[in-house]
């Protein structure tokens, strides 16, 4: 063993170590994250019931009835959702919903063309896939007693398909300035991401993009800082939220691992 592969094996001890002391709160913690976009989103429709109605009327021209209904749907749905993921019940409906939110949204803020909100909608769906992934046990066998060969394709295809829509999300993240540590962080983590997505040192790789991308949401997007009347408290708002989203979907792979369609899982055959 050479000195590179030396530091990693003790790296991937301590990941070890460290998710084993967080396994019975880390599955709660990345739900937390998960959703917490959408209830941010559903609180403020709550809260500016008014504003949003008068937006999606004046955007669309749909009248004062299809406003209110596309809020209400908004409030309910997401809300809703959130607390049924929360208390893990009924999850696949849970999900569903939240994901008819997504497309909703899409369509209805026309942002279809946007690419950076469609990325980040895609990798909304891919959290939420992650979520499905985590509600799922694993694969029953066919005999009472008789332990399963561990194939679970639905789950591993979800969590797969999880991996690499949050991958999208990074790519929004990614700040073209010409600093020497923005360049060395860009790397690093689009480097960890390309190892999350292909399911290789997951864990590790995740659990490092974990800590590096909570650091830097903290210090660029303390929308805290603003009073409410300020327009950038808004964006950094929306975007520490969506961050924090991709935060627990990474958190939720850190607690699952990559799945069977993963480099990982391969590695353990060869």
């Amino acid at each position: 063993m050479n000195i590179p592969d030396e530091y990693i094996s003790t790296a991937e001890d301590t990941a070890d170590q460290v998710i084993r002391k967080l396994k019975h709160i880390l599955p709660t913690v990345a739900r937390l994250c998960l959703i917490s976009t959408f209830l941010e989103d559903g609180l403020r429709m709550w809260f500016q019931w008014h504003e949003q109605r008068t937006y999606m009327d004046m955007q669309w021209g749909c009248g004062s009835f299809l406003a209110t209904l596309f809020v209400l749907i908004n409030l309910v749905g997401q809300l809703g959702g959130c607390v049924m993921v929360i208390i893990r019940y009924r999850v696949q409906i849970a999900c569903g919903v939240l994901f008819f939110i997504v497309v909703l949204q899409t369509l209805a803020y026309s942002i279809l063309w946007d690419l950076q909100f469609v990325f980040r909608n895609l990798a909304l769906i891919g959290a939420l896939l992650l979520v499905l992934a985590e509600s799922r046990g694993e694969a029953k066998s066919l005999f009472a007693g008789v332990p399963s060969l561990g194939e679970n394709k639905p789950k591993n295809y979800l969590q797969l398909t999880g991996r690499i829509l949050l991958a999208f999300m990074f790519i929004t993240l990614i700040r073209f300035e010409f600093s020497i540590m923005q360049i060395i962080l860009d790397l690093l983590g689009s480097a960890l991401m390309v190892l999350v997505t292909v399911g290789y040192k997951t864990k590790l790789s995740a659990l490092i993009l974990v800590l590096l991308l909570t650091t830097l949401n903290f210090y660029h997007n303390s929308w805290w800082r603003f009073p409410a009347h300020v327009p950038i408290r808004d964006f950094l708002k929306y975007d520490f939220f969506q961050t924090l989203s991709v935060i627990g979907g990474l958190l939720m792979i850190v607690y699952l691992g990559p799945g069977g369609v993963s480099m990982d899982e391969h590695k353990k055959k060869w």
